[in-house]
Parts: structure tokens; C-alpha cells; sequence
């Protein structure tokens, strides 16, 4: 929005290793400046937008994203920073935002130190692009060089892990947590007697110790409260398995297990063990040498059947299978028993493990064979449909969603109309009527006002009636979308990711319901399952219904 006033926001942007030079850079100097520079210029300043200890490399801050919303709104024209690294060091970004995204926008963007102004061309403005570039890049160099060296020497140079806290005479020197220590050689301790990393969690919840992001969100970093109420009151055995194989705990400092892709992406990769950076012995170990061999070898050993099922990490309906009763998706499985000769994968409500007010009793759960099955036969048999059994179908979905007449009844619609048509030559006739001295003023005022009432309330409905065709038409062309991308298909012999997001929505599982009699839902025991399949353009009329099954 172009207006005569100019109306700005203002953005301030400090990196961490920006706050470490002083005043100059700093948040508060970035502010003076340019409130002091609209005062001069009589601009009004809206809004204010802070992003304090992010990098410029990265364009996902959460004040430039909020300036952008605001900039949407069309309540400002212009946008100002202290000088254009303030905005951003990457040289793409920085100059897409500067001189193709604000001038679209409608936006006048300028920064005051360096002069860049949107609004005239500038032979500068590259440079000053490619020089904050550069800068980023340095930087990136100076630090890696910097952390290197430390790590060299054994400093930790991270977070603190779970069970660890910072000495406080010296910053990148480990130390046992009182508070947490005990809950670690307590994870040990379990693990050497046996028990599995599901166990374990278990009992850590059913003894309602804090798993370790909640500790932290509690007691060591400041989240907002509703950041807090985000993270997990409850362990997992991915947590207790990251505890179990981290030589952290041995006395070590190991670093470098993951690096970004590159100096302007926030994205991360594992590197392989070779390339870690392990010095051993910096500082006091919270278990043995010995007990944690014993826990791994454990671990690997009660997690080696599962690894077996090469599926369980490949499953087609993520994001697709939802349950009934809380509406929770349902997540991949695996069982083994017997050994090697029996083993199969299920879906499961997420919600079932929860112990808080999320727990799901009567939680869903599936073979994933079975799923796979039922949704390929039900695909198939819509596919090999006739053109008469898709123009039936059509038609009852049709009467569902508008309460559609039968074809023998007459239409409404029409009827309506030519009522409406009646009450205006009526109408018309009555007024001839009282100009010939037939009717009297007051019977042809209490006439016209009755039949003018009837007329308002034949519109009200006929307008009704349009909007049941408008329906009646979209599920025509729906049914229509649905069958012609059917027709791609002859046979599915093999349920396939794609298949799956062609043609469904979303799944929903019901609870087993078992005989009379029976408690548990036990092998061989048959139950019936209600498997609600919701098609894209269509959606449930068309679901598969109850499942006759056995466990």
C-alpha cells in the first residue's frame, strides 16, 4: 500500500559473536539510531522487530518472519535497518529482499549508515552485497578454527549432557550434576541387570523422574511457558538408548558428530564414528568401562530381532492412519517372538504409552498387513466398478448430501419460480384493478403486502434450492475426479506411497471388538474392526467398514 505518510518498521538483528565487540552492533545502538533518524525525518515508526542472537546466514528468524507478516498486512511502506548486513549476510538472499521482495511489496527499503535505498540504483549496492558475504564466511572459518582447537584439547564446547553440568571456574569443563548424575548411573545400573531401554523408560516414568529436554526447559534454559508446555513430561526408550551409547559418560568428550551441509543452511548431517572427535579421559566418568559394554552388548542384543524386520522403518501409511477414538495417528511397530519364527508389524495409537490426561484407552491397532490388504481390496473393487454401478453411486451420494428428490417427484425449484412469476402478474393486476376504482386502498395495500411476504420467503428457498444444485454439482465433479484417476489403474497387486496418496485422505481404525467372553484380543481369537477409509474428492462414502478378523 502506497500512501502520502511513511509509515516503517524497523528491524535490529545482533549475532552472537556480534555481541561479544561492545556497543556498536548492539541491539540498543541499532535502536537509537533509527528512531533518532525518523524523528528527523517525520517518518512514523509502527513497528519494531528484534531478532538478538541470530545469525545473518539464515533468513528463518522469528522477527524477520514477524516483520514479513506484518509488511503482508499493507499497514507500513517502508522497512529500515542500520546498514545492510543488519538484514542479512547472505548475498542471495540479502539482495532478493533488498531490491526484488520490498519493491513488489510496495515497500521502501533503506538502511542508514551505508545508504542503500531501494527506491534509486546503486552500483555499490553488489559489493556491499558480496562484502557481507564474504564476512559470513570468515567468520564461519574463524569459528570452526576456534572450536578445533578446543576440542583438541579436550574442552567441551556444547550443551551440557544429561547428567553433566559446567564447572563454573571453568566454562568448557564437564562436571557431575548432583541433581542428575544419580539418574544416569541409575540408567546403567538397569541396563547391566537386564532390562530394556522400554523398560527402562517405564519405570522412570511410573517413578515420575523428569526426562532430560524437560529438565532442561525447567531448570537450565529459559523457554517460554508455552515452549515448556510443548516438551514431553515423559521419558522414551530413544531417550534412555542415547544415554546408553554415549561415551560422555565414560569420561570423554566427543564432538563433531554432526556438521551443516554448508555455512547458509541450518540443515545437519551424522558424520560416521571415524570422523568424531573423541579426547579421552577430560573429565569424571559417571559409569564404568565395563558396565557400559555390558549395557550395549544388552542393547544390541534386544534390539537385533527388531532390525530384522526391514519394514518397520519403511511403513507407506505415515501421516495417513489416524485413531478412532482420540484422533492421535498411529505409529509403526514390530513384535518377535519365538525367536526367528514368528515376527510381525502393526500400527499402533501414538497416545496408548502416555500416562497424563492424553492416554488413550481404547487405542487403535492394526497388522500392517492386514491395513495394507483390506485398503488394496477395497481399491480394487471401486476401480473394476461399472459405468452404471459409478453413475448409481453417484447418485445416492448425490441424495446423501442434499436431500435430493426422488426422480419421479416434481422440482421444487421450477414450482417456486412460477409461483413467484403468478404473484407478479397479480400484483400487477391488482394495482389496474384499484387505478380502475375495483379495490379499495386498503385492500390493496393488505393484498400487495401479503403476497410481496409470500414472494420473500419463495426467494429465501429457491436461493436454498441454487445452492443444493451448486452442492449437487460439486459432488457430481468430485465422484467424476475420483473415477477418472481411477481408471489409470486396471489391477493393484502392489499398495504402494504413491497409490496411497492418490487416492486417500486419511484412515481411521477403530478398537477391536471382541466376542462375549473375551477380555483379550489373543491369537486366533476373531474380532471385528471398524477401518473408516476417507478418499480424496469423495470422501468416506465409499469406506470399507467393518473388518472380520482374527488375532
Amino acid at each position: 500500500m502506497r500512501t502520502s505518510v511513511i509509515r516503517a518498521d524497523a528491524y535490529y538483528r545482533l549475532s552472537k559473536e556480534e555481541a561479544t565487540r561492545g556497543e556498536s552492533s548492539s541491539i540498543s545502538n541499532q535502536r537509537e539510531i533509527v528512531r533518532a533518524y525518523c524523528k528527523e525525518r517525520g517518518i512514523e515508526l509502527i513497528g519494531e522487530f528484534i531478532d538478538d542472537g541470530y545469525s545473518g546466514s539464515n533468513f528463518e528468524r522469528p522477527g524477520f518472519q514477524s516483520m514479513l507478516a506484518h509488511i503482508a498486512s499493507g499497514v507500513v511502506n517502508m522497512v529500515i535497518t542500520k546498514d545492510l548486513s543488519r538484514l542479512g549476510r547472505d548475498m542471495t538472499e540479502s539482495s532478493n529482499y533488498a531490491e526484488r521482495f520490498f519493491p513488489e511489496h510496495g515497500i521502501h527499503y533503506i538502511t542508514i549508515t551505508d545508504g542503500f535505498d531501494s527506491s534509486r540504483s546503486s552500483l555499490l549496492a553488489p559489493f556491499q552485497f558480496a562484502m557481507n558475504d564474504v564476512y559470513l564466511r570468515d567468520t564461519s572459518r574463524k569459528v570452526k578454527q576456534v572450536l578445533e582447537h578446543k576440542r583438541k584439547k579436550g574442552q567441551y564446547c556444547a550443551c551440557p549432557p544429561f547428567g553433566y553440568m559446567k564447572d563454573p571456574r571453568c566454562k568448557n569443563r564437564l562436571i557431575p550434576d548432583p541433581e542428575t548424575a544419580p539418574i544416569v548411573k541409575r540408567i546403567f545400573s538397569l541396563a547391566v541387570s537386564g532390562e530394556s531401554s522400554r523398560s527402562i523408560a517405564r519405570i522412570l516414568n511410573a517413578d515420575m523422574v523428569i526426562p532430560p529436554l524437560k529438565y532442561r526447559v525447567l531448570y537450565r534454559d529459559n523457554f517460554s511457558d508455552e515452549g515448556a508446555k510443548r516438551v514431553s513430561d515423559e521419558w522414551n526408550y530413544t531417550t534412555v538408548k542415547r544415554i546408553l551409547r554415549n561415551q560422555v559418560y565414560l569420561g570423554h568428550t566427543v564432538l563433531g558428530k554432526s556438521k551443516k551441509v554448508s555455512i547458509k543452511s541450518t540443515k545437519k548431517v551424522a558424520l560416521p564414528k571415524e570422523e568424531w572427535a573423541i579426547t579421552r579421559d577430560t573429565h569424571e566418568p559417571l559409569v564404568s568401562q565395563e558396565d557400559f559394554d555390558i549395557a550395549e552388548r544388552y542393547l544390541g542384543e534386544k534390539t537385533k530381532a527388531w532390525h530384522d524386520i526391514p519394514k518397520v522403518r519403511h511403513s507407506i501409511f505415515g501421516g495417513l492412519v489416524f485413531c478412532e477414538s482420540c484422533g492421535a495417528a498411529m505409529c509403526s511397530g514390530g513384535s518377535v517372538y519365538n525367536g526367528e519364527r514368528n515376527k510381525y508389524w502393526y500400527l499402533v495409537c501414538n497416545n496408548i504409552p502416555k500416562r497424563d490426561s492424553k492416554h488413550c484407552k481404547d487405542g487403535a491397532r492394526i497388522r500392517y498387513d492386514d491395513l495394507m490388504e483390506i485398503v488394496r481390496l477395497d481399491l480394487n473393487s471401486l476401480i473394476n466398478l461399472s459405468d452404471e454401478e459409478i453413475h448409481d453411486i453417484t447418485e445416492l451420494a448425490v441424495q446423501r448430501a442434499t436431500g435430493a428428490r426422488s426422480c419421479g417427484e416434481a422440482n421444487p425449484l421450477e414450482q417456486i419460480e412460477k409461483r413467484l412469476s403468478e404473484i407478479e402478474k397479480i400484483i400487477s393486476k391488482l394495482y389496474r384493478d384499484n387505478i380502475a376504482g375495483k379495490i379499495r386502498d386498503d385492500m390493496l395495500d393488505s393484498m400487495v403486502s401479503d403476497l410481496n411476504e409470500e414472494a420473500k420467503k419463495l426467494d429465501i428457498r429457491a436461493n436454498e434450492l441454487r445452492n443444493e444444485q451448486t452442492t449437487e454439482q460439486g459432488v457430481r465433479d468430485s465422484f467424476e475426479a475420483f473415477f477418472e484417476m481411477a481408471k489409470q489403474y486396471t489391477q493393484i497387486d502392489v499398495l504402494t506411497r504413491d497409490i496411497l496418496l492418490a487416492f486417500i485422505e486419511r484412515i481411521e481404525i477403530g478398537k477391536k471388538v471382541l466376542p462375549e467372553g473375551y477380555k483379550v484380543a489373543g491369537r486366533n481369537v476373531p474380532y471385528k474392526q471398524n477401518i473408516r477409509i476417507v478418499y480424496r474428492f469423495v470422501g468416506d462414502m465409499l469406506s470399507a467398514g467393518d473388518m472380520d478378523a482374527a488375532g
